[in-house]
């Protein structure tokens, strides 16, 4: 690619559509709401829409002509500007994730977006083409990934040879190996563990009081209410009715989120795939990995499940929309996420053994004054509220915030592990949530050990990791013994050997 081309002529349409979608409040508001009125603010109002309605449309038919975009072996160009013209230039070397999003305009149309986002900040974070052939897609991938991979050798005239979009499928998939896919069970057990379902009744609720905005069918709907809970059957109905509606709800929402749900890689990337209706695909360089996170709620530790994260030095978004992708699959059984990270990740290694924090650890955690308690128990105490008609509120609440907090740190007292193992750092922690860490000692940038008043009387002390991220993830274990921390820093200086100079 070494001339400078418009972007397709689609994009003008999507963001056409994307105008009309962000104008309908307005012209519900200003059209059907307001369609009687005759006050100044409507009808100044209305005129405004309309100009700013036209500016948009015309800047938007200015920035398709005056857009372009280039390709070489080394970098993107980019180029923009009405009246200002300005230049923009992305090396592919700093490229770490690639993000597509084919939503419905997409597939109707047979086009596609992409993303590929840097570890730079601000504008130059990222390069994307909102509407974009499937071809032209897959060329891009396979020139910045193979670039990326081998700048010395790559063949920079790729772009010139005329390939099917077949015959470049085929070459971006062939040395794919697949991880894993989700079964209906997988399905099922994720909608109810995600707790889908619950989200119909809130739904529900939100039309109704939109529909009611606009049509005022409070007073019918009391009516139909009262008839209704004056019969227990018809209660009975609706309420099963209504878990029923819930289930199948939960079901097809998490479907149609995870149905066909796609990990897999080759020797260089991770490809993650979602969406039935809005699909969506996440690649990152395996050496772009800066740490795997483990995480398991209340809900998923009684059903032996995990959710694994990649953590990533790239950006994981794409526009408006924050791509949970860089979650390998939130719902894996625990035995065979640890044996995923093997298989995608053999450089790393999840330790099952781990060292547990010193009896004196609790005691420390136990005795740590609480401000949010302290400051409760003072404004209940001074005002002394009678809370659902409980005059005995002002010290029953205390009593119970105490009993909680001292739970939750308990919890996470027996939850929280450590270990250092040759050149990899883990730790897990977490009270009713818990968190399993894990990082390679190249991949952290700075450690730090911390020891208030009280670690420096029982000897103990906190551990803090920083990798790089975005934003930058920041992860520790609080009152680890003394001797951990004193290692701490001549394990981290043995990265001296391992980290590679770009």
């Amino acid at each position: 690619m070494k001339k400078a081309k418009r972007y397709n002529p689609l994009l003008i349409l999507f963001n056409l559509c994307k105008l009309v979608k962000s104008s309908i409040f307005f012209v519900i508001y200003l059209f059907v709401i307001k369609a009687g009125s005759g006050s100044a603010f409507i009808t100044y109002g209305r005129i405004a829409f309309f100009l700013v309605l036209g500016i948009t449309v015309i800047s938007i038919i200015l920035k398709w002509f005056t857009h372009k975009y280039e390709l070489d072996d080394r970098s993107f160009y980019l180029y923009k500007g009405i009246f200002s013209k300005s230049e923009r230039t992305i090396p592919c070397s700093k490229i770490q994730n690639i993000n597509r999003h084919t939503s419905l305009f997409h597939r109707f149309f047979k086009v596609t977006s992409i993303s590929f986002e840097t570890g730079m900040a601000g504008e130059d974070a990222s390069v994307k083409f909102e509407v974009i052939s499937q071809l032209e897609a897959d060329r891009m991938e396979t020139y910045v990934t193979s670039t990326v991979r081998d700048e010395s050798t790559f063949d920079t005239k790729v772009d010139n040879i005329e390939l099917s979009s077949k015959m470049i499928t085929e070459d971006v998939h062939s040395n794919r190996t697949i991880h894993f896919r989700p079964a209906n069970r997988d399905i099922l057990k994720a909608s109810f563990t995600s707790l889908s379902f619950l989200a119909l009744i809130p739904l529900i609720g939100s039309f109704y009081f939109k529909i009611n905005e606009i049509f005022s069918v409070e007073k019918e709907a009391e009516g139909i209410f009262t008839s209704i809970i004056s019969s227990w059957q018809m209660v009975t109905i609706i309420i099963t009715l209504l878990v029923i509606a819930s289930a199948i709800f939960g079901i097809v929402r998490t479907y149609l989120k995870y149905g066909k749900y796609e990990i897999s890689s080759d020797n260089d990337r991770i490809y993650i795939t979602k969406g039935v209706i809005d699909e969506t695909t996440f690649s990152i360089s395996k050496e772009k990995v800066q740490a795997i996170e483990i995480k398991q709620s209340i809900m998923k530790r009684l059903l032996g499940l995990a959710e694994v994260k990649l953590i990533s030095a790239g950006s994981l978004s794409y526009g408006e929309d924050t791509l949970e992708i860089n979650s390998l699959y939130p719902f894996l059984p625990v035995k065979r996420s640890y044996e995923m990270i093997s298989e995608i990740l053999p450089s790393y290694e999840v330790t099952t053994k781990m060292i547990r924090l010193p009896v004196k650890s609790l005691w420390i955690r136990l005795f740590k004054p609480s401000w949010i308690w302290i400051i409760a128990t003072a404004i209940l105490f001074y005002f002394k509220p009678s809370i659902l008609k409980v005059e005995q509120a002002w010290w029953i609440i205390p009593a119970v915030l105490f009993i909680l907090i001292a739970v939750s740190r308990l919890l996470d007292y027996f939850n929280t592990r450590y270990i250092l193992n040759d050149q990899f750092i883990q730790f897990k922690t977490g009270s009713l949530t818990t968190s399993l860490f894990v990082s390679k000692r190249d991949k952290i940038i700075e450690v730090k050990v911390t020891r208030n008043i009280f670690q420096q009387i029982v000897g103990l002390a906190s551990i803090r990791t920083i990798n790089r991220a975005k934003p930058i993830h920041h992860t520790g274990v609080d009152d680890v013994p003394l001797e951990l921390a004193a290692s701490l820093y001549p394990w981290y200086m043995g990265r001296r050997n391992e980290i590679k100079v770009e």
